[in-house]
């Protein structure tokens, strides 16, 4: 599954059933792939856009916590500094 810059709208009490939903509808083993905006666990309406910026350690906890083990992760784009990756990409298996 690819979830590119989707997930981050989904609120924050919503996301452990969502994450369970994406669980169950892959295959063993499957794959999930998300990338979104990082930060410092902020939540909220930003204009007209919902969204939550997670860090790497709450958002690990949620994907965990639905039952994905964690194969790697990465800030994008490559080669900034980090100030300077607001991305945060990550790839998951179907535990």
């Amino acid at each position: 599954m690819f979830a590119n810059a989707s997930l981050f709208h989904v609120p924050s009490r919503e996301l452990p059933r969502v994450l369970r939903q994406l669980h169950a509808a892959l295959r063993p083993r499957g794959v999930l792939f998300s990338s979104n905006p990082r930060g410092n666990n902020e939540e909220g309406w930003h204009g007209e856009r919902y969204g939550c910026y997670y860090d790497l350690a709450t958002w690990r906890g949620h994907v965990v916590a639905a039952g994905f083990a964690e194969i790697r992760h990465y800030y994008r784009p490559p080669g900034l500094p980090r100030a300077q990756q607001p991305w945060l990409a990550t790839v998951w298996r179907k535990a």
